[in-house]
C-alpha cells in the first residue's frame, strides 16, 4: 500500500499521444515534446497537512503572500461588431509609486499617450495570461507564475486580458462574459502582432480562463499566432464539471455556491449597463444559489442556449484540444473538486501529438501548495515556457503533424471526418450584444 501521500508526495503522470511531435532545438538536435514536458516536471512534493484536493482548495482563500507584480491597464473596444463594449488589458510593468483606488492593488491606467504609444521592435518573449472565473489580474495564483518569468534580469514581457467587468473594470454594454469568449482574446493577439511584431507570443490559462484558452488555440489551428501554451486546472467538460458539483454537499454548497455568489456581486457591480440586456430577468438572476442557477439564467437567454447543459456541452474545450496544433501543456491534480478528474480528456489527449497532460494525483484547484508557501504548478509551467522560448527554433516546428484517431479529425472528401470546432452557437451577421 502507497503511503506517500502522508508525507505530501503526489504521483506524477503524463498523458500524450504515441508519437509526440519534436521540436527542433536551436542546437540542431530535436527533442520530443513528451520529453521537455518530463524535464521541466519537477517531483511533486505538497505540503503533508493539506492532504486533500478539498484542503488545498481551501488555503487559497488565504491571502498572506504579497508578490511585487505592477500593471499598467489599457481598455479596449471591441472590434467585432457582433460583441461590442470595453475590456481591460493589464501589462506587467516596473515598480511604481502611486495607487489608484477605483483598480486592484498594485495597478493604475496608462495614460492616453504611454497607451497611444505602446509598442516596441525587441524580440522579447511575451505571455498573455487569462484568470479564472470572476477573478483577474490580481489573483496570487497567476502571479506565481509571472513573477519567475518577469521579475528577473533581461525577463519577459506579459498582459493579462480580465474577462469582461472583472478587475473592477468596466463594461460598456449589457453582456459579461462566457466559456467561449475567446473574441477579446483575439483582438488583443492581433493587436500585440502589430505593436510587438518581433515578440514571440505565449499563451497562460488558468480553469475557467484554460478553457478559453484552448478554445481559442483550437479556433486558430494551424494559424495560431502563439507560440505555445500552457494551461492549468481546466474544467474541459464544463456539463460533467456542474453534475459532479451538484452531488455533494461540498460540490454544491460550498463550491457551487461560492461561485455564484461571486459572479451575481459582479452583476451588482455592474448592474446599471447589464440592466440594458433585454434577454435577461436580473430579478431572477440575484434569486439563483448555485452555479448552474446562474448559467440557466444569464448563459442560457444571453447566448440563445435553451438551458445550462446546451450552453456547457456547447463551451467546452475537450474537443477543441483535438484542433491544437502548437506545443501545449495541461497541469491538472487529479482530486481537483472543481475541475474533476471525469470531465479530463484523457483519451483525447491520446490523439493529438502537439499536447501533453500532466496529472498529479494531489493538488487541488489551482492549489498544489508546498510546505514554504510555494505553488509547484508554477514550477513546470514557467519551465515549460523558458524551454519553449531559449532553446527550441519555434519557427521551424511544424504544424503538420496529423493526429490519430478513429476516423479523422481532418477534412476528407473520401471517408467520414471530425470537426473537433463545430459548434451550436451561431452569431448571425450584424449582430450586436448590446
Amino acid at each position: 500500500m502507497d503511503l506517500s501521500w502522508i508525507l505530501g508526495h503526489a504521483k506524477t503522470s503524463f498523458h500524450h499521444a504515441k508519437d509526440p511531435i519534436s521540436l527542433p532545438l536551436r542546437t540542431g538536435r530535436k527533442e520530443s515534446l513528451l520529453k521537455v514536458c518530463e524535464s521541466v516536471t519537477p517531483p511533486c512534493r505538497l505540503n503533508p497537512l493539506l492532504f486533500n484536493g478539498h484542503l488545498q482548495t481551501f488555503m487559497t482563500v488565504v491571502k498572506n503572500q504579497d508578490i511585487p507584480i505592477y500593471y499598467k491597464r489599457k481598455v479596449f473596444q471591441a472590434d467585432d461588431p457582433a460583441y461590442t463594449g470595453s475590456f481591460a488589458v493589464d501589462f506587467v510593468v516596473q515598480r511604481y509609486d502611486g495607487t489608484d483606488e477605483t483598480l486592484p492593488p498594485k495597478t493604475t491606467h496608462y495614460s492616453d499617450e504611454e497607451a497611444e504609444n505602446l509598442g516596441s521592435l525587441d524580440r522579447k518573449p511575451m505571455l498573455v495570461t487569462l484568470h479564472g472565473l470572476s477573478g483577474g489580474s490580481h489573483e496570487i495564483y497567476l502571479r506565481h507564475v509571472l513573477e519567475p518569468l518577469v521579475c528577473v534580469e533581461d525577463g519577459w514581457e506579459a498582459c493579462v486580458v480580465n474577462s469582461r467587468g472583472c478587475a473592477k473594470s468596466k463594461i460598456s454594454s449589457g453582456v459579461l462574459y462566457n466559456a467561449r469568449a475567446t473574441w477579446d482574446l483575439k483582438q488583443v493577439v492581433a493587436w500585440l502582432g502589430v505593436r510587438f511584431p518581433n515578440r514571440p507570443l505565449f499563451g497562460l490559462g488558468f480553469s475557467l480562463g484554460a478553457n478559453i484558452m484552448t478554445n481559442y488555440l483550437g479556433e486558430e489551428g494551424y494559424n495560431c499566432v502563439l507560440r505555445a501554451a500552457v494551461v492549468c486546472s481546466n474544467p474541459w467538460n464544463l456539463e460533467a464539471g456542474s453534475l459532479a458539483l451538484q452531488r455533494s454537499w461540498l460540490g454544491s454548497e460550498v463550491y457551487s455556491r461560492t461561485m455564484c455568489t461571486n459572479l451575481k456581486a459582479l452583476v451588482d457591480i455592474h448592474a446599471e449597463q447589464l440592466s440594458k440586456n433585454p434577454r435577461v430577468d436580473w430579478e431572477r438572476v440575484r434569486k439563483t444559489r448555485y452555479l448552474h442557477e446562474f448559467d440557466r439564467e444569464v448563459q442560457g437567454p444571453t447566448w440563445g442556449y435553451p438551458t445550462e447543459g446546451a450552453y456547457y456541452r456547447d463551451a467546452s474545450s475537450s474537443d477543441s484540444l483535438l484542433a491544437i496544433r502548437v506545443p501545449f501543456l495541461a497541469i491538472h491534480a487529479e482530486d481537483d473538486p472543481i475541475a474533476v478528474r471525469e470531465g479530463i480528456p484523457y483519451q483525447e489527449f491520446k490523439q493529438n501529438p502537439y499536447a501533453v497532460l500532466c496529472t498529479t494525483s494531489m493538488g487541488g484547484h489551482l492549489s498544489w501548495f508546498q510546505s514554504g508557501g510555494e505553488r509547484w504548478f508554477a514550477k513546470p509551467a514557467t519551465g515549460f515556457l523558458k524551454k519553449l522560448a531559449d532553446e527550441v527554433a519555434l519557427d521551424d516546428i511544424s504544424r503538420s503533424v496529423r493526429p490519430t484517431a478513429n476516423g479523422s479529425v481532418e477534412d476528407s472528401v473520401k471517408t467520414p471526418c471530425f470537426d473537433p470546432m463545430r459548434r451550436k452557437l451561431h452569431v448571425p451577421a450584424q449582430t450586436s450584444y448590446l
